[in-house]
């Protein structure tokens, strides 16, 4: 018996699992894959030498994120590394639109194409500096924010808090189209903003691409030296020197409920492993109240609201291995690790409209990523390892190329379609194509459990499924209707991204009760 089970070993768990080994706890962490990480891998499975992320790669969330701050895992051999410049769009009419590392340039770059955009950028980026922390802490803390709530609401008050609590709101368009003249600084918000599933008309994607172009301006988009698996390494290192215990290829395939609290789980294997103070499973909510709890223990209400619990759109992501550079048709000033490739917001908000219908995007945003550009050890010198991914329905209907059924076909044009748009971007890319892997949305399911139809965000982001709403409304903390038992995945507020808070606030609330019951 050991004091608390941590199911998954994403990254969510692993940071669930670390905070509790450091409360003196006897942690065992169970993952049904034969490797730790989650959605927070690499490999070098595309071409040798070429160190490819199978998921995720930048992380300007863990960059701020204070649970990822304080594990301090340089000390278990975790290195960051940043691009020349943190992102990009190579803009339509020529030149581009870039995050550099220091916010002046940025706004002289903007400033030269569109005059007082620049003032705009720093006046924009001042006021991110004051409410930072309180932000950061609205987004990340478990709901509600108490302290920095408090701390955010003082400084919402000020001399512009009207228009602060306007952005909270507002969609990324609106909020383009307020503050700037030109489409660089435009496009900078509304493809950031596409990190999440949000249109730019939808409300909150102004709070979105507005944090994540803030971020990049004042940590860049970092990236762990040596592949994303480097992050989940020094994860799991530092939680075996606690005394934690990781065990791969063990898939938990249910939750023991006695008298109404989670008293252990079983594994595929037919073993009972049982805990004394808590379960946490980093696994998605419908996984967890469908699949892994006994019916009886689920009440009538939670059944009901998770059958209407929303995924994101599905993701198909193509990986190249390229003998050269990207031959962009300009070539920017600093190049950008993270690049976002399309003509326009118009055509982001048609992307995101041909999605809402169930149909496959004509031209589909791409957000793309120059490993090699970011860090230098993941290619040979000279070479580079790029990845691009793409949204596309959940369910598709109605669209005359495309079944759904993603048979080879289908993912190899859609692919073509994908590689199209960053050859109109960079003639001669195909060119220097050496190996190219596609992952469609059952590929990457089958390789995280967790994303579901290849949901890579762990549930919508729209407002209809935030806060006290996620999973499902009245349930907007790790805590569970089952006692000792907490949801600490990306299903959980506060979603998605590499941040650690769903397993922060799992481990802080598993902890608090163990406290009272105690008491």
């Amino acid at each position: 018996m050991t004091d608390a089970i941590v199911i998954g070993a994403g990254p969510n768990g692993l940071v669930a699992a670390n905070l509790l080994a450091d409360q003196g706890w006897e942690v065992l962490l169970l993952e049904a894959n034969d490797e730790i990480g989650g959605a927070v891998r690499s490999a070098e499975d595309v071409a040798p030498g070429f160190v490819h992320d199978t998921f995720s790669s930048f992380y300007p969330l863990a960059a701020v994120s204070p649970t990822i701050q304080a594990l301090e895992l340089d000390r278990w051999g975790l290195q960051w590394s940043n691009a020349p410049a943190a992102v990009g769009n190579p803009m339509t009419d020529g030149g581009w639109a870039i995050v550099h590392d220091d916010p002046f340039d940025t706004a002289a770059e903007l400033d030269r194409v569109t005059p007082g955009d620049g003032d705009s950028w720093l006046e924009m980026y001042d006021d991110w500096r004051r409410i930072q922390h309180g932000m950061v802490g609205l987004l990340l803390d478990p709901f509600p924010p108490v302290r920095s709530g408090g701390s955010l609401a003082l400084h919402l008050l000020g001399r512009r808090g009207l228009e602060r609590i306007r952005l909270l709101a507002s969609s990324v368009r609106s909020l383009g189209d307020r503050r700037f003249q030109g489409e660089a600084a435009k496009m900078l918000l509304a493809t950031n903003a596409q990190h999440a599933d949000l249109s730019p008309e939808s409300a909150g994607s102004g709070l979105m691409g507005w944090l994540l172009v803030m971020l990049g301006q004042q940590f860049g988009y970092p990236v762990p030296r040596g592949g994303a698996g480097q992050l989940s390494q020094a994860l799991a290192n530092r939680l075996k020197d606690r005394g934690g215990v990781i065990r791969c290829g063990n898939r938990v395939t249910g939750i023991e409920v006695r008298g109404g609290r989670a008293t252990g789980v079983w594994t595929a294997g037919g073993e009972f492993l049982a805990a004394r103070r808590a379960v946490l499973a980093d696994v998605s909510a419908p996984a967890l109240y469908g699949e892994l709890l006994p019916a009886d223990a689920v009440p009538g209400r939670v059944k009901r609201a998770i059958r209407g619990f929303e995924w994101d759109p599905g993701t198909v992501k193509v990986d190249w291995a390229l003998d050269g550079l990207i031959p962009w048709r300009e070539k920017p000033a600093k190049s950008p690790g993270t690049v976002h490739l399309a003509d326009s917001v118009d055509a982001l908000s048609l992307a995101a409209a041909q999605i809402a219908a169930g149909r496959v995007p004509a031209e589909p945003f791409l957000l793309m990523g120059q490993m090699t550009t970011a860090d230098p050890t993941r290619s040979p010198a000279g070479t580079e390892a790029v990845w691009a991914y793409t949204h596309v329905p959940q369910r598709i209907r109605g669209d005359a190329d495309f079944s759904g059924a993603w048979t080879a076909d289908e993912v190899e044009r859609f692919a073509d379609r994908m590689q199209d748009q960053v050859e109109r971007a960079a003639p001669g890319f195909a060119s220097r194509i050496v190996r190219r892997r596609i992952l469609a949305p059952a590929d990457l399911e089958a390789r995280d459990a967790n994303l579901v139809g290849g949901a890579v965000n762990g549930g919508t982001a729209a407002l209809h499924q935030q806060l006290v709403f996620r999973p499902i409304p009245g349930l907007g903390r790790a805590e569970t209707p089952v006692k000792g038992l907490y949801l600490a995945s990306a299903s959980a507020h506060p979603g998605g991204g590499v941040h650690g808070a769903c397993g922060s606030n799992a481990a802080r609330a598993a902890i608090f009760h163990a406290r009272l019951t105690r008491r």
